[in-house]
């Protein structure tokens, strides 16, 4: 369902940009549903699936928000908790935002950068992880790069690249890269997340990255480390 648009039949406010109301599609007929909406909709209004919840003691409701609206997973948590006696058992959506760094390590006229390898990922990328309620995206990416690394990280301003992609053809992925500088590469990874890292130079991370938007960050990232040497 998610991704699906559906017309959806309004039926009162619960809180602050949440209403309830029934969807309806072609596969769809009166399925219970919340509502997030910027502005009050009316008494029905056509919209998109933005998450399925698992709500406890009450099955699976479809979160739905005008087409254009776009609700990451801590904002539709905090929505959800306005409403008593509803506990979230799990939450499926359609919009993930995630930030991350390019981790550079200087060293006299050498400058390298870190790349890591998830245990879900046969490619190395850049430490990255899921935006948490009330984060900046700078310091998602720092707190990421903490918890995957242990690295501490000053983020380097006037960068900052967004790469958005659908994986599968549905969940729909945001990733904010940021250039940041350490002054240790004493990697200690966290093996719930990470198999493997290395430190390359900008060389080898063209060989060692697979990605399209990880190449692009990689060839927009170089003017800026060549700043640092």
């Amino acid at each position: 369902m998610i991704g699906k648009k559906v017309k959806v039949n309004v039926y009162g406010m619960l809180a602050d940009n949440l209403y309830s109301g029934y969807a309806n599609a072609d596969t769809v007929k009166n399925r219970s549903s919340y509502i997030l909406s910027k502005k009050p909709p009316r008494d029905f209004m056509f919209g998109v699936v933005i998450a399925v919840a698992a709500v406890k003691g009450a099955g699976e409701k479809l979160i739905i928000a005008p087409e254009g609206e776009i609700y990451y997973e801590p904002a539709i948590r905090e929505h959800l908790s306005r409403l008593h006696n509803v506990h979230i058992e799990n939450l499926s959506c359609l919009y993930e935002k995630s930030c991350g760094a390019i981790v550079i390590y200087k060293k006299g006229d050498r400058c390298k950068i870190l790349l890591v390898r998830n245990h879900n990922g046969r490619n190395y990328s850049f430490p990255k992880g899921h935006v948490e309620l009330g984060e900046t995206e700078e310091e998602t990416a720092i707190r990421e790069v903490k918890e995957e690394t242990g690295l501490d990280i000053s983020i380097i301003p006037s960068f900052r690249e967004v790469a958005d992609y659908c994986p599968f053809g549905k969940i729909r992925k945001r990733v904010v890269f940021f250039m940041a500088q350490t002054m240790s590469d004493r990697v200690h990874i966290q093996e719930e997340e990470i198999d493997s890292f290395i430190w390359v130079d900008l060389e080898e991370a063209h060989h060692r990255c697979t990605y399209d938007n990880d190449l692009r960050v990689i060839r927009k990232a170089r003017e800026n480390i060549d700043k640092l040497k």
